[in-house]
């Protein structure tokens, strides 16, 4: 069994012990993205803001552990608020960019409601707060990736 096998069964397992774990509710998620939206607001019109903001999301995708597909989202969150941002792609309703900064906003703050210190818990909330700004944000962000893969 090589090292990538061993990750995933790893993987499977965590999603396995927290699959009965609710550590947000989906009311409780969306409440979380409700609130981050003037700070969202705040950061995506001001440039300088915004790519102190990048710099600090690509920090820490460095060293999180794999949640599964649960945090998978967040690149592309991230690519989309900057391609908005820079004006390359403004066909996302602004509700739209300002729910996914405000879920990113959230996953970088390490002052959430299950700190980031935890071992493997510590994202549990990140991934639930992504996941409820997906399921508001999915046909949105599955048009902004056409639209990318059209213009690469």
């Amino acid at each position: 069994m090589n090292d990538d096998n061993i990750l995933l069964n790893e993987e499977d397992l965590f999603e396995e012990e927290c699959e009965d774990i609710e550590i947000l509710s989906e009311e409780e998620a969306e409440k979380v993205l409700e609130k981050g939206k003037n700070r969202a607001k705040e950061i995506l019109f001001d440039e300088e803001k915004l790519a102190e903001f990048l710099i600090r999301l690509e920090k820490k995708l460095r060293y999180i552990p794999k949640i599964g597909n649960k945090l998978a989202m967040v690149p592309i969150f991230a690519s989309l608020v900057n391609d908005y941002a820079r004006k390359k792609y403004t066909d996302a309703p602004l509700g739209t960019i300002v729910a996914v900064l405000s879920a990113l906003i959230y996953f970088v703050s390490p002052l959430d409601i299950i700190p980031d210190t935890f071992p493997g818990l510590g994202y549990l909330d990140d991934a639930v707060v992504v996941t409820a700004c997906w399921k508001l944000v999915e046909s949105d962000v599955e048009e902004y990736l056409r639209w990318r893969e059209e213009n690469e």
